[in-house]
């Protein structure tokens, strides 16, 4: 079969990774793609924001399956286009990725539905906001409420630092300005994310993570899209899973259907696991980035017979297998992110692959023969082992190997895990 992958960061080199080792793959293509998904696919420069020009380069190469890697490709309605020209997506609708589009939207639904989660309010104006302050305790969650690649969620310990944060969502720092924002309560607890492919009625488990937010070590610094990942979460065992399921995934399935918008695709649920059981923080509509990257390297079945049967709404009979080693990956950012940083920088050296290691491209370009820094997260240095210390072991090894002057890395990803394996 041919595949169209759409997308430009390492989910995607994970995924192109994975997806090119099919025996049912005949050709892939990527748009727009990146130097290292380049390695696995036929790079095409389509504009996704012209669904038409998708749709005609999908039927003159006879794509079967379009996977849909990013999240506003989705929540700008791409999938619904493909499907409404009879093309298969593999990504949910824009009615079903207001899950991840609003905030807002998603706590409503929770609310709707009994679906645990933190105690919030929305705010369409500054004022209103700032009023609620002195309704609240420290520390609170402001969140912007549409897409922020990450990066629209303050944990404000103080009224000061409640109020930029509110202003900063008004005034745009996080996405179009002024829209609206969601005040949670702050919760307490060990985060974790459980992916799930959905059919629109069913949910299918499909692994575990926790990823490294913070930008540095030890858990400071400003929240990042990531800054690393393991797999599979230890917090996240049987028990808590099939809470998860029962408590959170299988109503909002239930309550999406009930809209009119049934969920077909990958959900993300980020979770914090309180004294009280698991909390929805927010979900995702695509794979996590940098968690794809850990589940790639762990997952031992063929993804295009999932994805295929996912899109085609019946996942019914379908199983997963996995690798019973853990998996790893350390994200080398540009100095300054998620601040402003230079771009263009040159990585001199990569290491090379091997069959426990591999690189996968965030944020690169090729000028000739120069390979260039041109994202914030710039590249997921991925390992696999036994334990998550030998996976981190091999991880790092693999970091030291890059020659790279203007970029950085947390040293401490899966320390929590490996503290938990070690006692």
């Amino acid at each position: 079969m041919n595949v169209l992958l759409i997308g430009a960061g390492g989910r995607e080199h994970a995924l192109a990774w994975k997806i090119a080792q099919s025996p049912m793959l005949d050709r892939l293509y990527a748009a727009p793609g990146n130097p290292g998904i380049g390695e696995c696919a036929e790079l095409v420069p389509l504009d996704l924001l012209d669904h038409d020009a998708v749709r005609d380069f999908c039927r003159e190469k006879s794509v079967d399956l379009v996977v849909v890697g990013p999240e506003a490709p989705l929540v700008d309605g791409l999938a619904d286009s493909l499907n409404d020209a009879g093309i298969c997506v593999f990504g949910p609708s824009a009615a079903a990725a207001r899950l991840e589009g609003s905030k807002g939207f998603t706590k409503d639904l929770c609310s709707r539905h009994d679906i645990p989660t933190a105690r919030y309010k929305r705010f369409s104006d500054v004022a209103a906001a700032k009023a609620h302050l002195d309704e609240s305790g420290y520390p609170m969650v402001i969140k912007a409420d549409g897409l922020a690649a990450g990066k629209g969620v303050t944990i404000a310990a103080s009224r000061a630092e409640a109020e930029a944060a509110i202003d900063g969502c008004f005034e745009g720092d996080f996405g179009g300005p002024g829209a609206e924002i969601v005040v949670e309560e702050f919760l307490e607890g060990e985060e974790a994310s459980l992916f799930c492919l959905c059919d629109g009625t069913r949910a299918l488990v499909f692994g575990t993570a926790q990823d490294h937010k913070r930008a540095f070590d030890r858990d400071r610094g400003p929240n990042t899209g990531g800054m690393g990942a393991y797999s599979p979460a230890l917090a996240l065992n049987d028990r808590m899973v099939e809470r998860v399921i029962s408590e959170i995934i299988e109503p909002t399935l239930k309550g999406m259907a009930e809209i009119g918008a049934p969920f077909c695709g990958v959900l993300y649920a980020g979770l914090m696991l309180t004294e009280t059981g698991p909390k929805l923080i927010e979900y995702n509509v695509r794979f996590g980035d940098p968690e794809a990257q850990v589940l790639m390297m762990r997952l031992e079945s063929d993804p295009l017979p999932i994805f295929l049967a996912a899109a085609k709404g019946d996942l019914s009979g379908i199983a997963v297998e996995w690798s019973g080693d853990r998996a790893l990956t350390v994200v080398m950012a540009a100095d300054g992110y998620p601040g402003a940083y230079d771009k263009g920088t040159e990585i001199s050296r990569l290491p090379e692959n091997d069959a426990t290691t591999q690189i996968f491209h965030a944020g690169t370009s090729r000028d000739g023969g120069r390979l260039l820094a041109t994202g914030g997260r710039v590249l997921n240095v991925t390992a696999r082992g036994r334990t998550v210390r030998e996976a981190a072991s091999r991880a790092y090894d693999a970091v030291e190997k890059v020659q790279w002057e203007k970029g950085f890395f947390r040293t401490d990803i899966g320390h929590r895990a490996i503290m938990i394996e070690d006692s």
